[in-house]
């Protein structure tokens, strides 16, 4: 299957699942569950949950994705949504007037801007908590009960104080300040290399991998997290807003230090490369076409 092809397939697979849990049935709270699913279906690459997937099938199917089906993914698809939804939450929280303060997120009015923040706030607190709710029903009814519930404490490690809400605290302290380049290493890793990371891994224990391979895999996903980071950063600067669905400059206009304005575009254009060749070689030892393909796509995008 060509690689777009397989990309499509997989996020037309999530998001059927993702529609699947949010048809909560609800008269009284009809309005949250609306507030949550318009950022949750605001579109979106579904980085996420298609790097637990993809990594899924890299080890439990030998890299084979011919059968990518809900059926095949009854132990990582709930981890898969769970995951988009805890960083659905955090873009809910990110674009409020007391954090980013931003107008617009994937070419749409932002949540607070559409349902007024009191309602943001709620949309975000639901989608993480329902996230939890997903992953541990889904743990409760599986054999192996304590690899589920790790992946579990995992993700909650990876989303929280010591994850990305640790790194987004850092970040936010360090507005109008000048930090050197290892603080804003450690604000991407924890602010998005954490969640991305945690995909990867959460597919990989899953699939049922060594403990050497997991290992590995998790710090390809740090690596594929800080390289996304820095693409972010360059494309505030020089990203079209019709591709990337929102103002650029925004982080100058946060007084946010980023790798271009530490270290120049130049030199956070080489890092990306760096990162991606190095991501690229540790695959070239696993039999995933699709991911290799995948970290080229996400480390050239132009949204």
């Amino acid at each position: 299957m060509e690689f777009k092809e397989q990309l499509s397939e997989y996020g037309k697979i999530i998001n059927r699942n993702l529609y699947n849990y949010m048809e909560i049935p609800s008269k009284e709270n009809r309005k949250l569950i609306e507030v949550m699913k318009y950022s949750l279906f605001a579109g979106g690459k579904r980085v996420r949950p298609v790097l637990v997937l993809a990594t899924y099938d890299m080890f439990a199917n030998n890299g084979s994705t011919n059968k990518s089906n809900s059926e095949n993914y009854s132990f990582a698809m709930p981890y898969a949504c769970a995951i988009e939804m805890i960083h659905t939450y955090s873009l809910i929280h990110d674009d409020l007037p007391a954090m980013d303060d931003d107008d617009l997120r994937r070419g749409k009015a932002t949540n607070h801007k559409v349902y007024g923040e009191a309602l943001a706030i709620l949309a975000g607190d639901g989608l993480l908590n329902y996230a939890f709710e997903i992953m541990l029903e889904s743990a409760l009814s599986q054999n192996n009960m304590r690899t589920h519930v790790d992946v579990i404490r995992e993700i909650a490690t990876a989303s929280g104080i010591y994850g990305m809400i640790g790194g987004q605290a850092v970040d936010i302290e360090s507005e109008n300040k000048d930090i050197d380049l290892s603080m804003l290493s450690y604000i991407h890793h924890k602010k998005t290399a954490a969640l991305i990371s945690v995909s990867m891994k959460a597919g990989a224990v899953l699939a049922g991998a060594s403990d050497k391979d997991v290992k590995i895999i998790e710090k390809l996903g740090r690596d594929l997290g800080l390289a996304f980071q820095i693409r972010d950063d360059i494309l505030d600067i020089v990203g079209d807003k019709s591709k990337t669905g929102k103002n650029a400059g925004s982080d100058n206009s946060c007084n946010k230090s980023t790798y271009p304005k530490i270290v120049g575009l130049d030199k956070s254009n080489e890092k990306v490369i760096s990162l991606t060749k190095s991501i690229s070689s540790v695959l070239d030892n696993y039999n995933s076409a699709f991911l290799q393909e995948l970290c080229m796509y996400l480390m050239t995008r132009e949204s």
